[in-house]
């Protein structure tokens, strides 16, 4: 990978609208991230699942249950009232909103192709990403995701670390490819996870020293010594959505939702 010496590391977001948890990867990245190495091009927040909030709220309701729906509605509508967003926290920083309906749209590549972004970085971005936004990007484009892999990919991987019995949450950054959570690995850290633990506490851990990881391997990547490890697909697997029966299991290990 050829260093980038003579100017900062031009970076695009693509993310989605998630005022409580995915935020917080967003307030330790634009805090801490060394302005005189990276430079944010842009920020596209995308609707969280492309789906209507009615739709998404049942799923949510079937997955908390009542009680933890309530307390995480409470949250939901408190920030909503203070205004909180990752696209107010950009605002707030001057950095500029690249409206994006898909990544995949030509005209939301085009607008990419204009503002030259060396990486384009996935925070849990909604959509899969094919390959005319893949290939725009002369550094290529990145995902962060909140488990080790191949085995835990798919959705709600921390989830499935703490039902399973995990030591650790495996935070990894990998290059992104046309097939979901598949590309090579650029970093990985290690989340202690807690015998009785809060579904809460790791999503949100895991978001804020993942940002810390990500500028890392950011930084590696301008000088030209990210570590690219291939990933072995033999021990591949996937997770969707948990179900009721999952959460069941989850709380009867003595984990919390909330």
């Amino acid at each position: 990978m050829t260093a980038i010496t003579d100017r900062k590391l031009r970076v695009l977001f693509v993310t989605e609208d998630d005022p409580l948890y995915v935020i917080r990867f967003f307030e330790v990245f634009f805090n801490e991230y060394p302005g005189d190495e990276i430079e944010i091009a842009g920020v596209s927040v995308q609707e969280a699942f492309h789906e209507p909030k009615w739709k998404t709220a049942k799923r949510i309701l079937r997955f908390y249950g009542p009680v933890d729906f309530c307390r995480l509605l409470a949250r939901y509508f408190k920030v909503k009232i203070r205004g909180d967003s990752i696209a107010k926290l950009a605002k707030e920083k001057n950095l500029p909103i690249v409206e994006c309906g898909s990544v995949n749209d030509p005209e939301y590549i085009e607008r990419v192709k204009q503002i030259s972004p060396d990486i384009v970085a996935s925070v849990a971005a909604p959509e899969i990403f094919k390959k005319g936004i893949l290939d725009t990007p002369p550094l290529g484009c990145i995902n962060i995701h909140s488990g080790k892999l191949p085995v835990y990919r798919g959705m709600m991987p921390n989830f499935w670390q703490l039902l399973h019995g995990e030591k650790h949450a495996v935070v990894t950054v990998h290059e992104m490819v046309e097939k979901l959570d598949a590309g090579d690995i650029l970093g990985t850290l290690e989340w202690p996870l807690k015998e009785h633990d809060s579904l809460d506490r790791v999503i949100t851990g895991t978001k804020q020293d993942g940002a810390r990881l990500m500028m890392d391997v950011m930084l590696r990547m301008k000088r030209g010594e990210a570590e690219v490890t291939p990933l072995d697909m033999s021990e591949k697997n996937y997770f969707r959505f948990p179900q009721p029966k999952d959460v069941k299991a989850f709380r009867r290990r003595g984990h919390r939702m909330i």
